[in-house]
């Protein structure tokens, strides 16, 4: 009964039609992320482009992508390096490791404070240098 009130071809378009609908809500999404986190626009250029994509968003949307598309990858890989440095950096620093230099130098400042021995520090300075 269902399929004689709504025929195959009709659920296919309204498919279709979803589909098209999530794909503009995720470049929509996409530009106003690349929009906000361009370094190269000002604040002016940013709501200007922010309400042409608001009043006229299908062309919107599409003239952004013919004006700044080619480099939306360029800025979306400089913040994923930054975000990765970061991350790099909260790591070294919450595993409390830092260079061979600055801990060969902690070290004999310990053996000159009379801490450590010799033989300590010698044994440490070996583990440091393997």
């Amino acid at each position: 009964m269902l399929a004689y009130t709504y025929p195959l071809l009709d659920l296919f378009g309204t498919m279709l039609g979803f589909f098209v609908f999530i794909i503009w809500f995720w470049l929509l999404i996409i530009i106003f992320t690349d929009i906000f986190r361009s370094r190269d626009m000002g604040g002016g250029a940013k709501a200007l482009w922010v309400i042409f994509v608001i009043i006229l968003p299908f062309l919107g949307i599409l003239i952004y992508l013919i004006a700044r598309g080619g480099k939306m990858h360029e800025r979306a890989a400089e913040a994923a390096q930054s975000q990765q440095q970061a991350m790099d950096q909260y790591i070294k620093q919450a595993a409390g490791t830092t260079d061979t230099a600055s801990q060969l130098a902690q070290l004999s400042d310990l053996k000159e404070k009379g801490v450590l021995s010799q033989t300590e520090f010698d044994a440490q300075k070996a583990k440091l240098l393997s």
